[in-house]
């Protein structure tokens, strides 16, 4: 698919990782909104890969507008296991996998706020999903408090929306989803560790793989 939206469609900014979820929620913005496309590296394992992915999407989309950010603070906070370690400490709750990036969708939403106000954009679209997740930043609830904030603290002639068109989606559903929409899910890299690879063995691959099984379709990705 290629976004071919006319200059009168009002602009959305996506949140685009280079991963699954985000590129679905990015396919679905831009079935009625042109692209703002907004990526963030914060230290993660597989930082590079993840921004050849979104690089490669954005082009697939033909989105003309694109936001690369890093956030060292993240890297020097650390918490997760998501960045190499050295030394870092661990969050404590006992509750939350230690994949867990503490307050990572707060952090992105800010920054892609701030950019909606900067382009005018009418949305933002983000491809959380709670169904299958336990993080606390994934949640309806956390969205519509963060959607609170947004009218709260952006100027008067700003509406902008927070849009989670995957959120009550599991992994099958939103493979479903993309695979209807025509995305590039095979442009897309889930792989907590690997860059070359995937694993095949983290979170993030089982809970991929699972998904292209259950929903019918052969996952694009050659795993270890």
């Amino acid at each position: 698919m290629t976004s071919s939206q006319p200059t009168s469609a009002p602009l959305a900014v996506a949140l685009l990782s280079g991963g699954l979820d985000s590129c679905v929620a990015a396919a679905v913005a831009a079935l009625d909104h042109r692209l703002a496309l907004l990526h963030v590296g914060y230290g993660q394992r597989t930082e590079a890969r993840e921004l050849q992915a979104f690089s490669e999407i954005a082009d697939h989309l033909g989105a003309a507008m694109r936001l690369v950010c890093r956030f060292p603070h993240l890297q020097q906070i650390g918490g997760t296991a998501l960045i190499s370690g050295h030394g870092q400490k661990q969050h404590t709750d006992a509750e939350l996998p230690d994949t867990y990036v503490p307050f990572r969708n707060g952090n992105l939403l800010a920054a892609a706020v701030s950019y909606a106000e900067v382009v005018d954009a009418a949305a933002i679209f983000v491809g959380a999903h709670e169904a299958d997740s336990p993080y606390p930043d994934c949640t309806a609830s956390f969205f519509d408090s963060f959607a609170a904030a947004v009218a709260a603290g952006t100027g008067p002639s700003s509406e902008i929306r927070i849009c989670t068109p995957l959120l009550h989606l599991d992994k099958t559903g939103i493979v479903s989803r993309g695979h209807e929409l025509g995305a590039p899910l095979h442009l897309t890299w889930s792989c907590y560790t690997a860059s070359e690879i995937a694993c095949g063995r983290c979170e993030s691959c089982r809970i991929r793989r699972a998904g292209f099984a259950a929903a019918g379709l052969a996952d694009p990705v050659i795993y270890a």
